[in-house]
């Protein structure tokens, strides 16, 4: 019986202890994926273009991304992410990226973003 007063009904946690996840929590979980899956990023990382630290510069993009969405006061443009990225990848780790895929990320960017604001208000 006590067990039951603790967990709840069925040994499940109290209603108030599941709580929706955190917006940007969600956001920062989103955006650290789609970088691990981003090809042209990870051969950069790899191959250590961006010298012995190249790791910890992508997770630098990453959290800058975040900020910036997090932070945001006006409106987000698709064509500003896509020259972030490219100015990032072009300074941080010296490559150029033409494949297309700075174009689909900036995408994949900005539908987070809508998302994140969806659930912050």
């Amino acid at each position: 019986m006590d067990s039951i007063t603790r967990k709840g009904h069925l040994g499940l946690p109290p209603p108030s202890a599941l709580q929706k996840p955190d917006p940007i929590s969600l956001l920062q979980e989103g955006i650290s994926l789609l970088f691990s899956r981003w090809n042209g990023l990870q051969l950069a990382v790899r191959n250590k273009w961006g010298g012995h630290d190249s790791l910890q510069k992508s997770h630098q993009l990453a959290a800058d991304i975040l900020s910036w969405f997090s932070q945001s006061t006006g409106p987000v443009h698709v064509e500003d992410v896509e020259n972030f990225l490219h100015e990032s990848l072009l300074l941080c780790f010296n490559t150029d990226i033409e494949d297309g895929s700075i174009e689909v990320v900036a995408e994949q960017l900005m539908m987070m973003h809508e998302e994140y604001l969806n659930r912050s208000y």
